[in-house]
């Protein structure tokens, strides 16, 4: 590492209280909208304590002649799960003492601009805590430099090490401004990947002793490390490395049958389930669902604590489950042949059980949480979740012979050579979401219609709420011909388990008004204006015609579609008491709040279920089990926090990458692992940053720490040049981002 000294926080501390600026720090984390920037004045033209420009002098001298790098290291930097990249200044080939005095002032003053704010703000940092040291370093004279991942950072593999290096400076890579060469090694130290850049190749002997030095630096801080490193006559000097960040799970060799479990699952995971997620819902609602299917239905065995290992508390990453059988698989045939020749999905709900399942949602929804005392209101999660059992008994009865029937048709469609109807015949029954989707086609079409609603209904973005009183108004107060629509509305959402499911349709509404989706004339699989029902397709096979089996085929047609609709009504009644189970929830933590316990509600999250029910009543409480509540509370929050750019599982695991050739417009290089689709946005400059509206893919000629405010809006992010260790890359994994370089410019949109 090159010769350097440090200017500590203490020095920095010593010029904020002399300057009498701790108040203004306090400032910013009470929101005052212009602390920061006075800050930023008073800290880069502050007065420097003797003392400590006497020793800046003093080591400066003793690194003798020549330019140094003065770089910015804040107290908050290198956290688990936040680098904060770029966030602070650092300023390169400073040469001489009046420079460098200066430089440590702007890199003092460069812990509060806007971007700083922001990302401590966003990873609740506590603002007025802050405090910066700068540290001094001989500027290496790199022929070339750039960074290492002791990790892959886009697939997780931890026995990867990748190199990515330019021409000059690494600032260039860093910055993004240059795209570099990148390399990919394995742990025997063979370049196994080689993506061309700018600048001259490194040799193998040099990537190598590169990777060795990584892994011995991973090993010294326990592990896999964010390295920036440079080359000058022959010698490598390392000088920064950062714990990585964002950095995938480690990926896992998946069986067919997890290939094919594992991407339907993970659909249904979103975000990383909180402790209450994982000890109510997922594990006792559509976990214990699962089970208990796989168990009477084929005598599968599967344990959802494998599928979502937790660690502190906290999912740590996702495993597609791979059932394992047990003696009663032998007898599962018996039993779906029973089931088989019993049930019709057709007539599912005229089971007994359905009604008894109506009448336990309905007293179940009449309650009002708040109204319940504290060892009624504990109870009621459990009740919300058992109240789905029917619906799981029903399902494993009346699922064998939806895929019975599915089978069938497959076959028939088989025999006739018209595999190609297959998945436009199966679809088209009648479900509840079908029902929903209607309605709101319906809507937006009278909203088209009405200008009032359609000035209510014009924009979804934030800014846009200060108009929002009228426009509630007109919503709330829809002319009359939408009012009998309005019921309609409520109708097949009032069941939803959206937590706020009007909020839902009238977004839906909204953006279908916007974009002109007219109503959909008939279900999927229907007769749609312009096409045709391909179940008449089927009946005009020559020979179905000859054989006059198309009466029978129609019956099997319509047995496969009430099959799906089976399985789409049951997933939809099946989530109907989560209101209720999300409404006592978030009781409780209302009453911990009130009591003192809590700081916000919905940090009852942060508890599992089972700790929710043992805690005695809010007011009751002894000092010592408040205290280990908040402390079970600080420390999962924290954790979350250190995972929250980490993806469950490697995408890469689940979804291969695809082979060249097929017939993208554009590729480059991912610089994160996952996938994702929206507008484009083309933003040039800082000038064009409002016109980035929440979704849009941003696509821009490179990034800056300035740009990353923009990240927490944008839902992937493509750059004319850059690699996985530029700022942009970094912070945009933090932020769940899906960074990639395409090779040459973007094309222009």
């Amino acid at each position: 590492m090159p010769d350097g000294f440090v200017v500590s926080t203490a020095a920095y501390a010593d010029v904020v209280e002399r300057a009498g600026l701790a108040a203004t720090a306090r400032a910013v984390t009470d929101g005052d909208g212009h602390a920061a920037a006075r800050l930023r004045a008073a800290l880069a033209t502050a007065s420097m304590p003797r003392a400590v420009e006497d020793a800046i002098r003093a080591a400066y001298a003793d690194l003798g002649a020549g330019p140094v790098a003065v770089r910015s290291s804040a107290t908050a930097e290198d956290l688990p799960g936040a680098t904060f990249a770029g966030q602070q200044d650092t300023y390169l080939g400073v040469e001489g003492i009046t420079d460098v005095v200066d430089a440590v002032r702007r890199c003092w003053a460069s812990l509060w601009t806007d971007r700083a704010v922001a990302y401590r703000r966003g990873h609740d940092v506590d603002q007025a805590g802050a405090r910066l040291a700068v540290v001094v370093q001989r500027m290496v004279p790199a022929e070339s430099a750039g960074v290492l991942f002791t990790a892959n950072p886009v697939t997780g593999r931890r026995d990867e090490v990748v190199v990515e290096g330019a021409d000059g400076l690494g600032d260039a890579v860093v910055s993004g401004t240059v795209t570099p060469n990148r390399y990919v090694l394995d742990a025997a130290g063979r370049v196994t990947d080689r993506t061309a850049g700018a600048g001259t190749p490194l040799p193998d002997r040099v990537l190598q002793t590169l990777a060795t030095l990584g892994r011995r630096v991973a090993a010294h801080y326990g592990g896999p490390q964010d390295v920036e490193w440079a080359y000058a006559a022959g010698q490598l000097w390392l000088v920064q490395a950062r714990p990585m960040t964002a950095l995938p799970p480690p990926p896992i060799r998946l069986s067919r049958i997890q290939r094919t479990t594992g991407p339907q699952i993970i659909e249904m995971l979103p975000a990383r389930p909180y402790p209450m997620d994982m000890s109510s819902w997922t594990l006792h609602g559509p976990g214990r669902m699962v089970k208990r299917m796989l168990a009477d239905m084929a005598g599968l065995r599967v344990d959802f604590a494998d599928v979502l290992p937790e660690r502190d508390g906290v999912v740590t990453s996702f495993v597609p489950p791979a059932p394992r059988p047990s003696w009663s698989t032998l007898t599962a045939p018996a039993r779906m042949a029973r089931r088989i020749r019993r049930f019709r999905p057709a007539t599912w709900t005229a089971d007994p059980r359905f009604a008894g399942f109506e009448r336990s949602v309905r007293r179940l929804t009449a309650l009002d949480p708040a109204a319940l005392d504290w060892a009624e209101l504990r109870g009621l999660p459990r009740r919300a979740l058992a109240a789905i059992d029917p619906i799981t008994d029903l399902r494993a009865d009346h699922l064998p012979r939806m895929g019975f029937d599915v089978a069938r048709l497959a076959a028939a469609l088989l025999l006739l050579g018209r595999r190609d109807l297959f998945a436009r015949l199966i679809v088209g029954g009648r479900t509840r979401t079908g029902d929903a989707n209607a309605v709101l086609a319906d809507l937006a079409g009278q909203v088209r219609a009405d200008p009032r609603l359609a000035a209510a209904f014009a924009d979804l973005e934030p800014e846009a709420r200060r108009r929002a009183g009228r426009a509630r108004r007109a919503v709330r107060r829809p002319p009359v011909r939408a009012r009998p629509l309005r019921r309609r509305v409520r109708a097949p959402g009032d069941r939803h388990p959206a937590p706020d499911v009007r909020t839902h349709a009238r977004r839906v509404a909204r953006r279908r008004a916007r974009h002109g989706e007219g109503p959909r004339r008939g279900p999927p699989g229907q007769p749609t204006a312009g096409g045709a029902d391909p179940l008449d397709d089927l009946l005009a096979h020559p020979l179905v015609r000859l054989t006059g089996t198309g009466r029978a085929l129609t019956r099997l047609v319509h047995a496969a579609r009430s099959g799906m609709a089976l399985r789409e009504d049951t997933h939809f009644h099946g989530m109907r008491t989560l209101p209720v189970l999300r409404r006592a929830v978030l009781e409780m933590g209302r009453r911990l709040r009130s009591a003192g316990v809590l700081t916000e509600p919905r940090d009852v999250l942060h508890l599992r279920m089972e700790e929710l029910e043992e805690t005695g009543a809010p007011t009751e409480l002894p000092a010592a089990e408040i205290e280990r509540l908040r402390a079970l509370i600080r420390s999962r929050s924290a954790r979350r926090a250190e995972l929250a750019g980490v993806p469950l599982i490697a995408t890469a695991v689940l979804f291969p990458p695809r082979p060249a050739g097929t017939g993208a417009l554009v590729s480059g290089t991912p610089a994160g692992g996952g996938r994702a689709s929206g507008p484009v946005r083309v933003v040039r400059g800082p000038g064009d940053f409002g016109r980035l509206r929440s979704g849009e893919i941003l696509v821009c000629p490179y990034t800056n720490p300035s740009w990353t405010p923009l990240f927490q809006r944008a839902a992937a992010l493509v750059v004319d040049s850059g690699g996985l260790g530029s700022h942009a890359a970094l912070v945009a994994r933090e932020c769940g981002l899906r960074p990639s370089w395409p090779p040459g410019r973007a094309p222009a949109c």
